[in-house]
């Protein structure tokens, strides 16, 4: 089986410090994000110790000799020939059968790795690596590369189908317990879904940014562009449907429930349960309302979502709020310049009708002097 980590030297790069030294560009391809790692031979020598500690017996390579009298800062031939021995050594180790070595901290300290990746020959493995990068709170890099958005957007039409799955799964199911959780495994693969189609909008804004930029090695036609728009498009309609068809109650059984034990609980089982018109919560004081100690009712969105589905729809409708509290203070911080260009313009009107009342004064005091002077003449 292929390892999930592809490990590679291409180049390597000198300081700039007082003490030049060689620095070995470790590039590391995840199942979704590209990483490079600076290190020096002393840190190989190191990794190379601590692996025998931790592992009990040397890896499978060995280390490239060091030079005694030559530097690779000085040496191109030198610095070339132990960059193939040192990208040799940590294919020899990723690669070998045996992960002994690969399962160390040592190992993955000295490349960054998480810890899912250490045993990442499993396919349970990589599926936790895409939880943790595709989360919302994972805090994982954007896609990059468009070989790696292609494959979340596998992965993505993989998720749907499983909601597919559980959600005809729980129509076919005879018993409460077995329409619940697949109800609840339904709610995950959606939620995992959305976190997805966030990612894959995100990486494609940033793939479509590098074209434009001019810089990065996967550049995007805008043929291309527009296909990867139309496939997050469908598959967000498709999300939505789901979503639709998941808040759906299943009452295929619910007429029998009492007979067989199976089906969904009724409203009125519930409505009974939890207190309401006939309960016996309702019974015990006059007032109707809100009971201390009572549960909440719950609504057409959390019915079938376990915890964690509750928590990610908390999220997505604070996220909502917020978003609707920052358009409204954009709309009162226009009503403001609004109300300020107002001031500016009654404060000129004023000016103006002030200049007005002193050229009627001043006219009708003329008014006056003129009469005086006919009533003289007269």
């Amino acid at each position: 089986m292929a390892p999930s980590v592809e490990i590679s030297i291409p180049n390597t790069t000198t300081s700039t410090s007082a003490k030049s030294f060689t620095l070995y560009n470790i590039a590391l391809r995840l199942p979704l994000r590209s990483f490079t790692v600076l290190k020096r031979y002393s840190d190989f020598t190191g990794l190379h110790q601590a692996l025998t500690s931790q592992a009990g017996s040397a890896p499978p390579a060995e280390l490239p000799q060091k030079s005694w009298f030559t530097r690779t800062t000085s040496s191109p031939q030198l610095t070339e020939e132990r960059r193939k021995g040192l990208e040799a050594y940590l294919r020899a180790i990723n690669e070998s059968e045996d992960g002994r070595w690969r399962s160390t901290s040592a190992w993955r300290g000295f490349l960054n790795l998480p810890s899912s990746a250490a045993s990442a020959n499993s396919s349970s493995a990589a599926s936790s690596l895409h939880g943790s990068m595709m989360s919302p709170a994972g805090g994982g890099a954007p896609i990059t590369d468009s070989a790696v958005w292609l494959d979340c957007h596998r992965d993505l039409k993989t998720q749907l189908h499983d909601a597919r799955l559980h959600l005809q799964r729980r129509d076919q199911a005879e018993t409460a317990q077995g329409q619940h959780e697949s109800s609840a495994a339904a709610k995950r693969c959606l939620v995992k879904a959305g976190a997805m189609i966030t990612a894959l909008e995100q990486g494609l804004k940033t793939l479509v940014e590098a074209a434009e930029s001019s810089w990065g090695s996967n550049k995007l036609g805008a043929g291309e562009v527009r296909r990867r728009r139309d496939l997050l498009s469908s598959a967000r309609k498709e999300k939505e449907g789901l979503e639709t068809l998941a808040n759906s109650l299943a009452t295929k059984n619910a007429p029998s429930s009492v007979a067989n034990g199976g089906a969904l609980a009724t409203v009125q089982d519930k409505t009974s349960l939890f207190g309401g018109p006939n309960g016996s919560q309702q019974t015990i004081g006059s007032r109707s309302g809100r009971v201390l100690g009572a549960p909440l009712p719950e609504t057409e969105h959390t019915r079938e979502l376990d915890n964690n589905g509750v928590l990610q729809l908390q999220k997505q409708l604070m996220e909502d709020q917020d978003l609707s509290v920052e358009q409204l203070g954009k709309g009162i911080s226009r009503l403001k310049e609004l109300g300020v260009a107002i001031n500016g313009e009654l404060q000129v009107q004023n000016g103006t009708l002030k200049l007005l009342d002193e050229d009627a004064e001043r006219l009708q005091g003329k008014v006056n002097v003129a009469k005086k002077r006919v009533g003289k003449i007269s």
